[in-house]
């Protein structure tokens, strides 16, 4: 097993989760000619992953047959899976990872999670990085700010950057990272689910007009119509990733003995909007117009449609 290259564009990167994120920074680090491999669990269906296939081919991206063969060639590995996938992922790594590889986990897990990914990875010889992704990654591609936790950061970071990386570090011990990164979920994904609560329940009354005009007098920066629509389509589109990860956000919250009842809550929101979208509420998964609307309105209108008609249901 050769030893990782020391100049980053000569890095093998392995990425494991090949969803938006993982696209994304295949398409940032392609543009660069550096060598790209990816595994996702969806390469094994033949509807999912034939998209998947077809993403690779065009940009020159190597698909692996398990996350074992994509750690035993890779000098550099992103985990960017869903949240409850961060600690299993690092497992099957672990006995292919080569000495000294890079193990960059992006995924929204808890303190606890990465501490035990990193002893996985650790212990076998690679070097584990917690990632903590403080924004939406679209909007910015690979200069997502990102921070990074643990003993091998500040080894890292330099690295990261030279690929177009916005890294810096937070903290050499590990979970400092990823307790900004929940503690900031509460709010947001806390917002999300709440702004589709509020929005949907005034639709029903027919009070949406007033309790916009409400939102903006008490915050006068946020346009709320624009942002709405926003929170609507990233929770139809990402409802289940983001279930999972506050769920780890409600973790975090309980390992300091605190009840997360708001998280919880909100984990539930953003799981049942999933499930609606599942069942093709708001058009074909993966079609262009869908989760594109930009009124929140029509989709609200769905929601409660579908309200309406389960109450019919005898």
């Amino acid at each position: 097993m050769s030893a990782p290259a020391t100049e980053p564009k000569q890095w093998n990167v392995g990425l494991i989760g090949y969803g938006e994120v993982g696209r994304i920074l295949a398409e940032d680090l392609r543009k660069q000619e550096v060598n790209v491999a990816a595994y996702d669990i969806k390469l094994r269906s033949d509807q999912s992953g034939r998209a998947l296939r077809d993403h690779a081919r065009q940009h020159g991206v190597t698909l692996t047959a398990s996350h074992a063969n994509l750690a035993a060639q890779s000098d550099f590995i992103v985990s960017a899976v869903t949240a409850s996938q961060a600690v299993p992922v690092a497992k099957a790594c672990a006995d292919t990872v080569k000495k000294g590889a890079w193990y960059l986990d992006f995924n929204s897990a808890s303190p606890g999670a990465k501490q035990r990914a990193a002893g996985m990875i650790d212990a076998a010889g690679g070097r584990y990085v917690e990632g903590a992704v403080m924004t939406s990654v679209p909007p910015y591609r690979i200069k997502v700010p990102l921070l990074l936790g643990g003993s091998s950061a500040s080894a890292l970071a330099p690295l990261l950057n030279q690929l177009g990386f916005a890294a810096t570090v937070a903290s050499d011990k590990l979970g400092v990272a990823s307790a900004v990164k929940m503690c900031r979920s509460v709010m947001i994904k806390g917002l999300e689910a709440m702004v589709i609560e509020s929005f949907t329940t005034a639709r029903a009354y027919g009070v949406e007009d007033a309790v916009l005009a409400s939102l903006k007098e008490t915050f006068p920066g946020i346009d709320w119509e624009k942002q709405g629509a926003y929170f609507f389509q990233r929770v139809i589109e990402h409802g289940r990733r983001r279930s999972e990860e506050v769920r780890e956000v409600a973790q975090t919250v309980r390992e300091i003995g605190l009840e997360p009842w708001s998280s919880s809550g909100t984990a539930e929101r953003q799981a049942w909007i999933a499930d609606l979208a599942d069942e093709g509420l708001f058009g074909e998964r993966g079609s262009k117009g869908f989760a594109r609307s930009t009124d929140w309105r029509t989709e609200a209108d769905r929601i409660l449609g579908a309200i309406e008609s389960k109450k019919r249901k005898p």
